[in-house]
This record gives structure tokens, C-alpha cells and sequence, in this order.
């Protein structure tokens, strides 16, 4: 009878010889196992001249040495797939008990809300309306509710600041496990095993508080750790100073802290708290943060981490984030950033969660990038980055930044940093860094408010279409304050985008972030006092390019590198960040791109009137901030300031047609799929366009509306709008459009309608006009028209139609141009 060989069986045995299992020595196992690691899958040749040059294998077959490769390969797979089924596993139970303390936490609070309803249903059957007292005094302790809660003084002794300390643990823990905040799930936030966590939102407490639970593969200690170093996984926050430390008798620590946030745009100041943060132990092992401030120009409510050791490794992770921002001290515009849960949950609470992941999965798969850097090094140039930017946005004179007076006009701030910290200390500890002639810096920022412009979509244009909005010669004079070297980034391109290349650096999963080396081709570069074409390289993170996000912040931030590259090098950050606001009372018009000067109205209800939130109800708004670094010779200060003005001017400019040229595509976009039409009068972009031609302008959407956009804007033929105005221009096109046009998105809006067409275009739009304006739209007989450089264009027909806006008024007109070509 004959044997069969099992394909896993034990390392020790080998394949079918002569009807018996023939077993390997250990010296052999152990020779096989060393060359199994050199090669896994050595080929025939290669097993014959392992059988040659080891002779303790000289008694085996080549096909047995085959067998045994085979059998530990399996060996292999199988185990690394038994670890990854154990690990799923760990983390479903982990997830599997979260959700039933979760589950049990939320009977509780519906149990509590039960309870409350039955009691004020029951008060309010036995109770009578009591007559409304107009006296002075009703009126005087009635308007106390309204006056700001005086803090009583507290006990400043180690006793008392135990007592404080037990106080904010038990209002934390009720918050993080218990029913005293009432939270809801975040949108677009669902658990599972392959999610970041259960991540809640506050309803109806005071001020604005998030809340998250999840699983990460880090011991408790290593946790608390990282979290206690807040500056380094939380990018708003400036700086953390441990004024004072006491030890408690249960082993734990309390320390009185002084942390300062930057403030995201230029128009709000940054906020600082008093902290007391109380570390304990608790009786089942798991380790707690507890936090309380007392405010400065904020309040932190109770507030911190509950990290709990997890069966087969890792940690469970509470995490409460809860503060008072008083908003009433920003403009009204911008007091959405400081009333919003769901951006304190993203920046803040999220942020944490993301770092720890990060860094759980570089400890269990330690790898090196491309570039040679391990994703440690790109986090802490990431990091970098994101501090440069913000220290530019706000400008502390502590760090010797102060502001030079304006030009009289207040839309660009500019600010100047000739502290020898900032630049000479650099050049001191770096070979390769500034040259010795710039020894000051300048940094021209400005903000503005956007309307109906998605912040991912208007941050993947200016990403992609730099030459849109930056100036060559600009981008040459700050990588001038680099010294370059012989270049060694690899030439390997991913995208190419006007003459600009992306090389990928790293990508995190997590929070849709994106650092990537930007190449600018052939530049003119400045390099001792001569012009020289050379390429430019940019060091550029990105962040927030998911349009489905829920109160994502975007940003693109970006600074010249010397072409070195090397881990030190000194940076100066310059880029945008757009934050979404959740308002839905600005009396601004629809569809338009603003400086948000015009606004800041600082005080209870601005210049608005009470309750006239009827105009623009449906109007989403986000605020930019643009912000821009130059290092210079001090003696040139006052010509540096004067180009900085400038530039950033031409940016505002050009970031203002695209956004109104972006903002009209996603009204079209809206219009076109029906999202938010409520009467068929709004269907005549679609519906006329059916009606003149046959076809559909485009299908139906069925994967969103960002597939409908790429749909609309990769369209083969040429499709525009124009406003109606006395004299007509261009607000919108795709791309056909643009190359019919022979122009860019930023250019287009200095083109007249009347340029393009010739005198019988011209007769014949205008004997249709009527048409278009009653009927909604009309068909244009083939013809020729011109291109912006004057070339003509020959195309089959045209469909013009109307777009009515959110007031059923005639917004703008549409064309798209069938089968052109250039004659």
C-alpha cells in the first residue's frame, strides 16, 4: 500500500520514498530552514547546487529537497494566515465588547430620557401657566440667565487640587461612559472592524464636545505616552508647559499645565487654557487623563482618556474632548468654527485616534519608503509643515514676528520675523540651509469667505493646476533661498500637471493625506545673481481631498527643498487651508467668492437683521486662509513686501474665478441630477438640452455627484456658461471648453460672448435670445467662431439654454458646442 504525503506535515519529514516517509536528520532541517530563508523558492539548478555545496544533503533527491520547499511554503502561508484569523479575531471580540458597553450605555440614556419625559409630562398636567410678570424686577433676574457663569474660587492647596482633580475624573467618566453628555453618532462615521472607531458627536450640552472609543495595538502605557505629548499629534495645538507636578497617594500624578492653540484663520485670535490633568490608575488596571482648564480665552470642560489594557494585546481607548471656545468673541461669520462638534471631532479627537493607529501599524510593520525614510521621519516632516504654516498664519510677537503697516488696503496682512532664531540659527547647525544673505523672513496672508465651492474640489484644482495660480518667477525666488545641490529624487513620474510633476512620497489612509515631492520643470532659477533653467522641487503635504468627509478642514501646504533633501533642512511653509462653515445666516449672495473684511462684524448679530435667515438658506460656505513665506536680505524689506502684497493679491484674484467658476460647475452639477430640484422649471439645464438634441447631456448619476463632475468636466463636447450681463462673459467651461477657447479656468472670465462669435454668430444669438429667455432654451445651426487667440472654429451645432438660480430668476446662460474642431 502506498503512502500519501500530507502537503504540511511536520519539517521533519520528507516526501514519498519507496512507499515510506523518510525523516530528516535535525542538522539537515536546520541547513534546509537557513536556506529557506536566503531563497524560498529556489529553482531545479538551484537545488542541485544546494545539494553541492552543502554535504550533509548529499543523501537527499533534488524532487525531496522540492517537496520539503513546497511543504514549508505552505507551512508558512498557513501560519501568517492563522496570525491575521487570531488577530481579526482579537479585534472582533475588543469590538464585539465596546459595542455592548456602548449598547448598554445608550438603554441607560434612553432609559433616562424615558423617565424625564414621563416626569415632565406629568408636571405639565399639574401644572398651570402662570401669568407673564412684566415688573422690573421679572425682567432683571430673568436677563441673569444670560450673564456669564462667574468661576467661585477654588482651593489652590495640594488638598484642594486633589479635590478638583477627583471631581473632574468622576464628570469625565460619566462622559465617557455614562449618560451625561447626550451623544449621537457622527455623519459618515459607522463602526465596524475595519473603522477607526465609534465616533459621537454631543447634542444640546454646552459648548461643543466629541467623543470616540477604539482599539489600537499599543499597550496602555505607550498610549498615555503619546497622548500626554499633545503637540505632537495635535497640529492646532502650539505648545504644552508643565508648570507644576503633584503626586497623589494612590500613585497618581497632578500637574497644572499651560497649552496654547493656534487659531486656524488670520481673523480669529488663538486660544490658551489653565489646565489641571489628573493621572490615575484605577482598580481594574486601566490607566486615566483626566483634564479641566480654567479659561484664558477658552474653557476645557472635563475632559480626557480612559485606556484600558485588551485581551491578546493593545488597548481600549476612551476619548472625551469637551470645551466652551466662546464664540461669541469671533465674528459672526466665523463662529460655525467654534459651535461645530463634528470640526472639534475631526481636528482634535479623530487626530488622536489617526496618530496612534499610525503608529501601532509602524511598530508592527516597520518598512522603509522609496525615498529611504521611514514613516516616523514623514510624519515629523509632515508635522513640520503643518507648524511652519500655522506659525505664519498667526504671527506671535514672542516669536519675533511683528506686522508692518498697511499699504491702505487691509486684504493682504504682512507680517516680518528677523529674529536671528529664525534664520541664523538655522544656517548655523546647517551646512546646506539658508544662505547667509537672507536673514529675515516675510510672511503676506490674507482670508476670504467661499460660497457653493466643496473645499476638496477647489484643493484637487489648485493641487493639479498650479499654473493656474502661481507665478514662476515667484516659485524661483523661493527656491533661491535654498542652496541646490546635485539632484537625488528619482525622475519617475506618477502625474504630470502643466509642468509640474508629483512624486509620490507617502499616502496615509487614514485622514486622505498626501505628502508628495512637487518638481516644477525648467524654471528659472536664481543662483548668484544670474538666472539660470533649472528644476524647482516643493516639499507639499495634502490633506482633505475627500469630498464625502463631514467637517473635513483641506489643506495643501507646501515649502522649496534643496535637492538634497535631508531630513533637517530648513523649511518655510506657504499654502491654503479651507475650512467648511455650517452656517446657514450670512445675507450674502449665492454663487460668489468674497473678502471676508466686508463681514467681521464682531458682537451679538452683526449688521444682519434678527431672523432673517430666509435668503441663502441652502448656501455652503467655507472661509480660506492663504498664507505665504519669502526669506530676504532685511536692507530689501520694503520692495520683498511690496512683491508679497502683489502676489498674494494675484492669488485671492485667481483663487476668486476659479471658486466662481467652480461654484457655477456644482450648481449646473445640481441642477443636472435633479439633487435639489423642487419644480421643473429648474429642470431646463437638463430638460432643454433633451428636448433640442434628443439625448440626455449626461446619465444619470449613479455613483455620486463627484463621478457626475468629472463626467460634465472630461465631456467631449464643449459645454460654457456665460452671465447675462450688458456685456456677457464667461464664468464657466470644461475642458473642452477651455481648449475650444484656447485658455485657462482663470483666464476665461476675460472673454466676452461676443468675442468668439462672427457677425452672422452674432445675428443669429440674437434672433434666438427671445426664444431662450421664454422657452428656456433654443438649437443653433452649425457655424464658425472664434477662438481668444483668434483662430476659427468650426462646430456641427449649438444648444444655449437657461439656468434659473435660487430666486427662479435667469442666473446664467449655457452653451455646449457638438462635434467643433479648428479650421
Amino acid at each position: 500500500m502506498m503512502a500519501v504525503t500530507s502537503a504540511c506535515k511536520d519539517s521533519g519529514k520528507i516526501g514519498l520514498d519507496n512507499g515510506k516517509y523518510v525523516r530528516y536528520t535535525p542538522e539537515q532541517v536546520e541547513a534546509l530552514e537557513r536556506l529557506y530563508h536566503e531563497c524560498p523558492k529556489p529553482s531545479s539548478l538551484r537545488r542541485q547546487q544546494l545539494i553541492r555545496e552543502c554535504p550533509i544533503l548529499s543523501n537527499i533527491e533534488p524532487k525531496q529537497i522540492k517537496v520539503w520547499f513546497q511543504n514549508r511554503r505552505c507551512r508558512e502561508k498557513q501560519r501568517k494566515e492563522a496570525s491575521r484569523l487570531q488577530a481579526v479575531n482579537r479585534k472582533l471580540t475588543a469590538m464585539n465588547k465596546l459595542l455592548m458597553e456602548e449598547n448598554d450605555r445608550l438603554q441607560k440614556q434612553v432609559s433616562q430620557l424615558v423617565y424625564e419625559n414621563s416626569y415632565f409630562r406629568q408636571q405639565t398636567q399639574n401644572t398651570t401657566l402662570a401669568t407673564t410678570d412684566n415688573s422690573c424686577e421679572s425682567v432683571v433676574t430673568s436677563g441673569q440667565h444670560h450673564l456669564t457663569p462667574q468661576h467661585p474660587p477654588r482651593d489652590a492647596s495640594p488638598a484642594g487640587l486633589l479635590s478638583i482633580a477627583e471631581e473632574t475624573l468622576t464628570e469625565f467618566l460619566s462622559k465617557a461612559t455614562g449618560t451625561a453628555v447626550e451623544w449621537v453618532q457622527m455623519p459618515g462615521m459607522k463602526p465596524g472592524p475595519d473603522s477607526i472607531g465609534i465616533i459621537a458627536i454631543s447634542h444640546g450640552c454646552t459648548g461643543v464636545a466629541s467623543r470616540a472609543c477604539g482599539l489600537v495595538g499599543l499597550e496602555p502605557t505607550r498610549v498615555a505616552e503619546i497622548l500626554k505629548d499633545r503637540p505632537s499629534w495635535y497640529r492646532d495645538c502650539r505648545a504644552v508647559d508643565v508648570l507644576n507636578v503633584l503626586s497623589t497617594g494612590n500613585g497618581g500624578t497632578v500637574e497644572l499645565l499651560y497649552m496654547q492653540l493656534y487659531a486656524p484663520t488670520t481673523l480669529a485670535p488663538a486660544r490658551d487654557f489653565w489646565l489641571l490633568r489628573y493621572t490615575s490608575v484605577m482598580e481594574d488596571g486601566s490607566l486615566v487623563h483626566a483634564t479641566s482648564a480654567a479659561f484664558v480665552r477658552a474653557e476645557m470642560l472635563p475632559s480626557g482618556y480612559l485606556i484600558r489594557p485588551c485581551e491578546g494585546g493593545g488597548s481600549i481607548i476612551h476619548i472625551v474632548d469637551h470645551m466652551d471656545l466662546e464664540p461669541w468673541s469671533v465674528p459672526e461669520v466665523l463662529r460655525p468654527l467654534y459651535e461645530s462638534s463634528t470640526l472639534l471631532a475631526q481636528r482634535t479627537t479623530l487626530a488622536a485616534l489617526r496618530q496612534l493607529r499610525q503608529i501601532s501599524q509602524e511598530v508592527s510593520q516597520p518598512n522603509v519608503t522609496g525615498w529611504g525614510r521611514r514613516p516616523a521621519a514623514l510624519r515629523a516632516l509632515s508635522q513640520r509643515l503643518s507648524k511652519g504654516f500655522n506659525e505664519a498664519v498667526n504671527g506671535f510677537t514672542d516669536e519675533g514676528w511683528s506686522m508692518i503697516e498697511s499699504d491702505g488696503i487691509d486684504d493682504v496682512t504682512v507680517h516680518v520675523n528677523s529674529s536671528p532664531g529664525k534664520l541664523m540659527g538655522t544656517i548655523l547647525t546647517y551646512a546646506n540651509g539658508f544662505p547667509s544673505m537672507s536673514n529675515a523672513v516675510l510672511c503676506a496672508k490674507a482670508s476670504m469667505l467661499l460660497q457653493n465651492v466643496p473645499p476638496a474640489i477647489l484643493l484637487r484644482f489648485l493641487r493639479e493646476h498650479r499654473s493656474e495660480w502661481a507665478d514662476s518667477g515667484i516659485d524661483a525666488y523661493s527656491a533661491a533661498a535654498v542652496k541646490a545641490g546635485p539632484c537625488s529624487l528619482p525622475v519617475s513620474r506618477v502625474g504630470c500637471f502643466g509642468g509640474q510633476v508629483i512624486l509620490p512620497l507617502a499616502h496615509t489612509i487614514e485622514n486622505e493625506e498626501f505628502m508628495e515631492v512637487i518638481r516644477l520643470e525648467n524654471m528659472a532659477q536664481y543662483r548668484d545673481d544670474m538666472i539660470m533653467p533649472s528644476d524647482i522641487f516643493l516639499l507639499q503635504v495634502c490633506n482633505g481631498v475627500d469630498e464625502n468627509a463631514v467637517g473635513t478642514c483641506a489643506e495643501l501646504i507646501f515649502a522649496p527643498i534643496d535637492a538634497s533633501f535631508s531630513d533637517d533642512a530648513p523649511l518655510l511653509p506657504s499654502g491654503f487651508r479651507i475650512i467648511p462653515l455650517d452656517s446657514k445666516t450670512d445675507a450674502s449672495s449665492p454663487n460668489r467668492t468674497l473678502d471676508l473684511a466686508s463681514t467681521l462684524e464682531v458682537g451679538p448679530a452683526g449688521n444682519r437683521s434678527p431672523g432673517d435667515h430666509s435668503r441663502n438658506a441652502g448656501t455652503a460656505k467655507s472661509v480660506m486662509t492663504i498664507a505665504f513665506q519669502f526669506a530676504f536680505e532685511i536692507h530689501l524689506q520694503e520692495s520683498v513686501t511690496a512683491m508679497a502684497r502683489q502676489y498674494v493679491r494675484s492669488i485671492i484674484s485667481s483663487v476668486q474665478r476659479v471658486a466662481l467658476a467652480l461654484s457655477l460647475l456644482v450648481s449646473v452639477l445640481m441642477l443636472v441630477c435633479g439633487l435639489h430640484l423642487v419644480h421643473q422649471k429648474r429642470r431646463h439645464l437638463h430638460v432643454g438640452f433633451a428636448k433640442a438634441i434628443g439625448v440626455e447631456l449626461l446619465k444619470p448619476a449613479t455613483e455620486g455627484s463627484d463621478s457626475v463632475l468629472k463626467t460634465l468636466w472630461h465631456h467631449s463636447d464643449a459645454v460654457m456658461c456665460c452671465s447675462l450681463k450688458a456685456l456677457p462673459v464667461f464664468t464657466f467651461a470644461n475642458q473642452a471648453g477651455l481648449d475650444m477657447l484656447e485658455t485657462t479656468l482663470v483666464a476665461l472670465q476675460d472673454i466676452t460672448l461676443e468675442k468668439i462669435f462672427n457677425d452672422n454668430g452674432k445675428k443669429t444669438l440674437f434672433a434666438e435670445l427671445p426664444q431662450i429667455m421664454q422657452q428656456g432654451f433654443a438649437c443653433l445651426q452649425g457655424g464658425i467662431c472664434l477662438s481668444s487667440m483668434g483662430r476659427p472654429i468650426s462646430y456641427e451645432r449649438a444648444v444655449a439654454w437657461k439656468v434659473l438660480n435660487e430666486e427662479e430668476d435667469a442666473h446664467c446662460l449655457c452653451f455646449i458646442f457638438i462635434n467643433w474642431s479648428f479650421v
